[in-house]
């Protein structure tokens, strides 16, 4: 898309269920004393100052092509932890990277998945690449997103699949050298409150759908209606199954 249509305030609607994947994540890596930390797709950047505050003595760059998220951002700046405006897709380090972390950004770069070596060659020796991604693209949410763009002619504007499974994940790096660790989980996410799964999909998968309608107020009340038949809300809010593939790669 040519225009910038991330909204850090609706992203931030489900804050807490959308970190705990990169806690889970960055948990399980082990890099010794890294001294260059880079976060790609780093958001509006409350995750990435959890990186400096891990590693105090590293330099931490948040990357993200969203100027809002970036502007977001940037209230967390501090010596040591910066960032900028960027494309994950050309972005190159100057220096080898220590550890490369990214969290739920990689499903939105076409052609992720041939600049994994690209990636793994930026690492210093002992390097870590860790990132997760949404593996929920055959669900309900995602299946009706796509009959529903289709039905209201911006279908177009939807990748299926932009990822991989675990098991061709840890394949394709394990052929680069790596030792790899990964796997998946599915959280059932109880949501609170009224077209619980519709807001929770405005901050990430409806994004590019409301971006390419002249009036989505029709498309909205077809989507919803079909999302709360998929997801009823239960007494304590609706359940929402959400698959995550996450995958930590240690260059040798």
């Amino acid at each position: 898309m040519s225009r910038d249509t991330w909204d850090p305030a609706q992203y931030a609607v489900y804050s807490d269920e959308r970190s705990r994947a990169f806690f889970e994540l960055t948990a399980r890596m082990r890099p010794p004393a890294p001294r260059r930390v880079v976060d790609l797709g780093c958001g509006s950047g409350e995750l990435t100052a959890t990186l400096a505050d891990r590693w105090p003595g590293a330099e931490v760059l948040g990357l993200d092509s969203s100027a809002s998220m970036i502007g977001k951002a940037r209230g967390h700046e501090r010596p040591g932890l910066g960032f900028a405006v960027g494309d994950l897709a050309t972005w190159r380090p100057e220096a080898p990277v220590d550890v490369i972390v990214s969290n739920a950004a990689f499903q939105w770069v076409p052609g992720h998945v041939e600049l994994l070596p690209v990636w793994v060659r930026s690492l210093a020796p002992g390097g870590v690449l860790a990132f997760q991604v949404p593996g929920n693209f055959d669900a309900p949410s995602h299946t009706l997103l796509r009959e529903m763009s289709a039905k209201h002619g911006v279908g177009d504007v939807l990748r299926w699949r932009p990822v991989l499974d675990p098991a061709e994940y840890l394949d394709l790096l394990a052929g680069l050298g790596c030792r790899v660790d990964a796997w998946e989980t599915t959280y059932l996410q109880v949501l609170p409150g009224k077209n619980a799964v519709l807001e929770w999909v405005k901050g990430t998968a409806l994004r590019p759908v409301l971006a390419a309608l002249d009036d989505p107020a029709a498309f909205l009340s077809d989507y919803s209606a079909a999302l709360d038949d998929a997801y009823p809300p239960g007494p304590n809010g609706t359940v929402f199954p959400f698959r995550r593939i996450f995958v930590v790669a240690t260059n040798p």
